[in-house]
């Protein structure tokens, strides 16, 4: 087979797509109204092709973009894929110290911005070490004035040829998107996400979860996050399905959408299905047209996949990460529900291992017994391979062919794998290892209990100890102070569910638990606060 298949890269996808389903809808934009065939995004993508040639993007280089979700990033991401350049969609909630990094290390040819973050842009690009970039700015209703970024509107810039392009012919091992890790500790690492990649986690995802081509999802991850690309948005363009986007969400946005789109499969954080079946309109939403959710992004407690499968919609969770898929795992047809803790079985086109944690020398260190616990690694044609300009993380996380995910894992006798936590947040307690995860799964069983972080504080006598940082279920102090549970009603629920030396040794509360990402708790910023 030719280094250069086309089967294997993105540049062809808006345009096969468009001739084989050109009326379908693949795009739904909540914000506007707006709904948009495959033929439509395809003319939308040619046109934003023609832009990036006229200001001289080529195949080696990086279109950044600042902006929520926007029919226009969708336009990029297909454009970028036409002319073989790489697209770099940059978190809006980095502060501008952060941002400037990140504008470095990616060094855009052109940088397209919505206007509420011209200031942040401006003030980064001022910070930056970089070439100034080519500026264009998206206009959005009753936003802030562009006068801090000296761009150019992207409409106006865009050609009105909407005329077929000729499409580049990059290799499948070239780089489409640079995605960036969460960074909740320094600066996020930019991934390299191939065109192989890809084209690979969406056959991964399409296979291991069953998507059709009716399927709809709202998104509800920020597209500057693997979430937003690869968690369902590429695998459903892949087969035809509809997308909705906005530029916000909230829970009962969701569950309008769910009910008002004809929703049939869902993918959010623990917080975002947890806040939708607290809601008001919970009851009486129409859930019928679920197929089924998954939640990723950390730990789903069993109070809210017990009030998901109450509904009839099939809750399980998934495991991924930017640097491999993100799509690993997949829930056997007619999972028991004792197995609801866990991700479930390696999808189709991926290998996992449990491995021992210890000497970071060890080029192949040992696979673990079933039941013990140790690294999760990943191997898959859809795994990254690099960071950008980072050969030391890359040697790291890449070195060996296997992706180290810095997670810790378990498998049990019957092949499911079970995600116990990060290796960096294991601590030792007398001689014992505790695993922050697994605690934090007890205490969230407590009713008084919303979300809880669990982290290790010194102890004179036990060397580290743990602390439990709650956000009720019921409004609290924010000042670490009192709330609705005293540390010995703690430890006497937890008494009979985990050995003594887990239980936490003492007890803070927040009114809201600190947040990274696409709605992940920021376990550093508790650490910061709490960490003592």
């Amino acid at each position: 087979m030719s280094e250069r298949t086309p089967q294997e890269w993105v540049g062809a996808w808006s345009d096969r797509r468009a001739a084989l389903t050109p009326d379908r809808e693949g795009l739904v934009d909540a914000t506007t109204g707006r709904r948009f065939t495959y033929a439509e995004l395809d003319r939308r993508a040619n046109r934003t092709a023609r832009l990036l040639r006229q200001d001289g993007v080529g195949s080696d280089d990086t279109v950044a973009v600042v902006s929520r979700n926007r029919p226009a990033v969708v336009d990029l991401f297909f454009a970028t894929g036409k002319t073989g350049s790489r697209l770099a969609p940059l978190s809006h909630r980095l502060a501008p110290p952060e941002l400037a990094v990140l504008l470095d290390r990616v060094d855009p040819e052109l940088l397209v911005v919505e206007t509420p973050f011209a200031e942040t842009v401006s003030t980064a690009l001022e910070n930056a070490d970089v070439a100034a970039p080519r500026l264009l700015h998206l206009a959005t209703g009753g936003a802030p004035s562009v006068a801090t970024l000296d761009s150019t509107p992207y409409a106006s810039a865009l050609p009105e040829d909407d005329a077929p392009v000729e499409t580049a012919a990059p290799a499948p091992g070239d780089t489409h998107l640079l995605l960036h890790t969460g960074g909740s500790t320094g600066t996020p690492k930019e991934t390299e996400i191939t065109h192989r990649g890809v084209v690979w986690n969406s056959l991964n995802t399409i296979t291991a979860w069953g998507l059709r081509a009716d399927d709809v999802t709202p998104m509800v991850f920020p597209m500057f996050h693997t979430g937003g690309w690869n968690v369902l948005t590429v695998p459903l363009w892949h087969m035809s399905g509809t997308v909705v986007i906005a530029r916000e969400f909230d829970p009962g946005d969701v569950l309008d959408i769910v009910e008002r789109e004809g929703g049939t499969v869902l993918v959010a954080v623990p917080a975002v299905l947890r806040l939708m079946a607290d809601h008001d309109r919970w009851p009486e939403t129409d859930l019928s047209t679920l197929r089924f959710a998954k939640s990723g992004g950390g730990p789903c407690r069993k109070s809210v996949m017990e009030a998901w499968w109450d509904r009839g919609v099939d809750l399980s969770q998934g495991y991924g990460l930017t640097e491999c898929g993100p799509n690993n795992f997949a829930m056997p047809e007619g999972w028991p529900r004792e197995k609801a803790d866990s991700v479930g079985k390696p999808a189709m086109h991926v290998d996992a291992r449990v491995v021992a944690v210890g000497d970071d020398t060890d080029a192949d260190p040992p696979t673990v017994e079933r039941g013990a616990v140790g690294e999760l690694q990943l191997r898959s044609p859809h795994a990254a391979d690099r960071y950008l300009d980072d050969p030391e993380a890359t040697a790291e996380t890449f070195g060996d062919g296997w992706v180290s995910t810095g997670d810790l894992a378990r498998v049990d006798a019957d092949g499911y794998f079970y995600i116990e936590g990060r290796t960096k947040h294991m601590f030792v307690s007398g001689g014992e290892n505790v695993y922050p995860a697994e605690v934090e799964d007890a205490i969230a069983d407590h009713p008084a209990v919303g979300e809880v972080v669990v982290i290790p504080v010194p102890d004179d006598t036990w060397g580290q100890v743990g602390k439990a940082v709650v956000e009720p279920a019921t409004a609290a102090s924010d000042d670490g102070g009192d709330g609705p549970l005293t540390l010995a009603e703690l430890r006497a629920f937890l008494d009979g569910r985990l050995a003594r030396y887990k239980h936490p040794r003492e007890i803070a509360f927040v009114e809201t638990m600190p947040t990274s990402g696409p709605d992940k708790i920021d376990r550093g910023a508790v650490v910061d606060r709490f960490g003592d």
